[in-house]
C-alpha cells in the first residue's frame, strides 16, 4: 500500500486536484476482469506492469482516490471513497476501513466547508463513503455494536450526517431507485447495499442535500454529467470542456486499462455486463474522437489515460 501527496494539474480553467488515500496490488486480475486472459494481461506487461499489474501475484493493482476540481469558482468533489468505521461484512477490504481521507483533503486546502458539490458517479461502497460522518463530530474510527442497521444507522449504532455541511449531492436517480428502500429494480441487492445506502446515502436525503438527476445534468460551464448505465443503473461520467481541453471521469466504467484494449471486458462488479459494454465503448470512442483524457476511479500511475482508436477496439497513448 503506497500512501500519497496530493496532485495538481489544470485544464482550461479548471483546476483538479488527485486525493489518493492509498495504491497498491487489489484482486487477482482474472477475477476482476474476467473475460481478459492471461494472454492479454502477459502481452501488455511492459506498460501495465507496475502500475496497473503486478506480474509475480498476478493482482490488479488500484487505487483509491477522490477527484477535487475548483471550477467556476466552486469546490466539487469527484467521489468519497469508503468511509471509516463502516460496517461491510460482504466486502472485507472495505469492513471497518481506518483512513486518513479528510486528513488528505485538508492538505490538498479542502476543508469540508468549503465544498458546494459532491458527485457520486454511482452508488457502490466505495464511492460513497465520506458522503456522511457520525453526528458526534468523530472520524467514524472506533468500534461498532454489531446491530444490522435496521435503525438507519448503518449497522454502525450511529447517527451519520452529511461530511459536507454545504454541499449539493449529486446523485444518480436510477441508482437511488435501486439501492434504495423501494428498490424499484426489484430484488438482487445485497446486504451490504443496504448498509452503504442506509450510512452514506440516506442521512443525506434526510438532511435535505441531494438532487437526483437523470440523463444529462450541467453542472456548471465546464462540467456536465451524463448517465452511462450498466455498471450499474445510474452509473454516470463527468465530463469536463474548458479552454479547449477536455477529460471525461468515467467512474468504475474502467477498473483496468485492459478494458480499454476490448470494451467488451466488463468487471465483476459490473451489474448489467451487456449495457456496461455499450456505454464503455461509446465513452470511448469519443474520448478518442474529441481527445478527451480519461479519468477513471481507480487507476494507478498517473490516474488517467489517453485513448486511441486501434482497429476495432482502442490503445493506451502513454
Amino acid at each position: 500500500m503506497t500512501r500519497e501527496n496530493a496532485q495538481r494539474t489544470v485544464l482550461g480553467d479548471v483546476e483538479i486536484i488527485r486525493v489518493v488515500e492509498w495504491r497498491g496490488p487489489f484482486a487477482p486480475a482474472r477475477e476482476l476482469v474476467p473475460t481478459a486472459g492471461a494472454d492479454t494481461w502477459k502481452s501488455n506487461e511492459d506498460w501495465l506492469a507496475p502500475d496497473h499489474w503486478d506480474p509475480e501475484g498476478d493482482l490488479a493493482v488500484m487505487a483509491l482516490q477522490t477527484w477535487v476540481l475548483r471550477s467556476a469558482g466552486r469546490t466539487i468533489l469527484v467521489d468519497t471513497g469508503v468511509g471509516n468505521g463502516r460496517e461491510r461484512p460482504g466486502s472485507p477490504q472495505f469492513h471497518h476501513w481506518q483512513g486518513d481521507f479528510l486528513g488528505l483533503l485538508e492538505r490538498a486546502g479542502v476543508r469540508p466547508e468549503d465544498v458546494d458539490v459532491v458527485v457520486n458517479t454511482h452508488l457502490h461502497a466505495d464511492h460513497v463513503g465520506w458522503n456522511t460522518r457520525p453526528a458526534d463530530g468523530s472520524d467514524g474510527s472506533g468500534g461498532t455494536d454489531g446491530s444490522d442497521g435496521s435503525d438507519g444507522s448503518g449497522g454502525s449504532g450511529r447517527e451519520w450526517v452529511p461530511t459536507f455541511p454545504h454541499a449539493q449531492y449529486l446523485v444518480p436517480a436510477a441508482d437511488d431507485a435501486h439501492f434504495g428502500p423501494d428498490n424499484a429494480y426489484g430484488g438482487g441487492l445485497h446486504q451490504d447495499d443496504r448498509l452503504v445506502y442506509e450510512d452514506s446515502v440516506a442521512p443525506l436525503h434526510r438532511a435535505g442535500r441531494t438532487l437526483l438527476w437523470d440523463g444529462v445534468h450541467r453542472i456548471d460551464e465546464h462540467l456536465t454529467l451524463e448517465s452511462a448505465p450498466g455498471h450499474t443503473p445510474g452509473s454516470a461520467v463527468l465530463r469536463l470542456a474548458s479552454g479547449g481541453e477536455r477529460a471525461v471521469f468515467v467512474g468504475d466504467l474502467l477498473h483496468s486499462p485492459v478494458q480499454i484494449l476490448d470494451p467488451a471486458h466488463n468487471s465483476c462488479f459490473c451489474l448489467d455486463a451487456a449495457a456496461a459494454s455499450v456505454s464503455r465503448r461509446r465513452i470511448l470512442e469519443r474520448a478518442a474522437d474529441e481527445r478527451e483524457l480519461v479519468v477513471p476511479a481507480h487507476f494507478g500511475g498517473s490516474g488517467t489515460a489517453e485513448v486511441r482508436r486501434e482497429g476495432s477496439g482502442f490503445r493506451v497513448r502513454r
